[in-house]
């Protein structure tokens, strides 16, 4: 079966689309769990770069095995590789932001990602944002500014590691979704394949350079109990971009980044009810504003209808 265009009916008819947004909310799901094994093995003295990298290695090598050719599309898609950067930007942020932060802050802060996906699916796709579109990413905004508005704090700005790691992952993963769908010519498995090369060898190379500068702790020795963990997620991220790319590749950029939304939800009930999160009224408050954002454009007839997701 062809791959639809960017204008075909798969794209605004909702019975179709709905495979399309269950990938992504399942996805979704996937990164709003992950913070609870990336913890555990980070007890078991894994440091989630190193856990990063060997999650995606494992998933790079599966791919290898079941899709070969994948190898070759990578190496014909140059626009790929600009792929594979931010998708490994995006993982080597978020894992560790979410290992060593609050997990509902930092995912809100994860998620200005509308705002950067409208701006660079304007640059990089022509989708030139309407004014509906302009408003949504303001209330987006006042949100993010809102969680980020602390008692005793003047500006409302990152105030820690994790905050910065939690708002670069966010812009570099509003890259990978647009360069989804800037590649979507390319074959599916070399997507895949790009993805999680990029997760692996950035992941890598970060762990190595932090242990060379004395900041991260050197691999483990292999303990059974962290390897069928780390096993464990990384077939959950293999299945989950797998769904990403699926969804991303044939919705318009600002629907991908406002779906996935959802893990917000995900992140906060189990951070929640596991004491990894703290939900003061401004978070509350703050969130509600983005998820009312993602709320407004779902709900806005028609808002794909032209293929340009504004």
């Amino acid at each position: 079966m062809n791959r639809p265009s960017l204008h075909s009916p798969l794209n605004h008819a909702p019975l179709h689309a709905l495979p399309c947004v269950l990938a992504l909310m399942f996805n979704a799901f996937v990164w709003g769990m992950s913070w609870w094994p990336l913890r555990q093995l980070e007890q078991a003295g894994l440091h989630p770069l190193w856990a990063t990298a060997l999650i995606y290695l494992l998933s790079l090598c599966v791919t290898l095995a079941l899709r070969p050719g994948a190898l070759g599309g990578l190496l014909r898609h140059r626009g790929l590789w600009l792929l594979s950067l931010g998708a490994g930007m995006t993982n080597v942020c978020f894992n560790w932001a979410v290992t060593v932060g609050d997990v509902v802050r930092v995912v809100l802060l994860f998620y200005l990602m509308p705002v950067w996906s409208a701006l660079l699916a304007w640059w990089l796709l022509g989708e030139r944002p309407r004014l509906a579109s302009l408003l949504r990413m303001a209330l987006a905004l006042a949100g993010v500014a809102v969680v980020l508005k602390a008692p005793g704090v003047d500006w409302p700005v990152p105030e820690s590691m994790a905050d910065w790691l939690a708002l670069g992952g966010g812009a570099s993963f509003a890259l990978t979704n647009v360069l989804l769908k800037r590649n979507s010519g390319a074959p599916a498995e070399s997507r895949v394949l790009a993805m999680f090369g990029g997760g692996s060898v950035l992941s890598c190379a970060t762990a190595a350079l932090g242990v060379a500068q004395g900041h991260i702790s050197p691999l483990p020795a292999a303990a059974p109990g962290w390897l069928l963990l780390a096993a464990g997620l990384s077939m959950a991220y293999l299945l989950g971009n797998v769904a990403l790319q699926y969804g991303a590749s044939r919705l318009a950029a600002s629907t991908t980044s406002l779906v996935m939304l959802s893990e917000v939800l995900f992140a906060s009930a189990s951070s929640v009810l596991l004491g990894a999160a703290e939900l003061p009224l401004r978070v509350w408050l703050g969130g509600a504003l983005i998820v009312a954002a993602a709320a407004w454009q779902a709900l806005t007839p028609g808002a794909d209808a032209d293929g340009s997701g504004h």
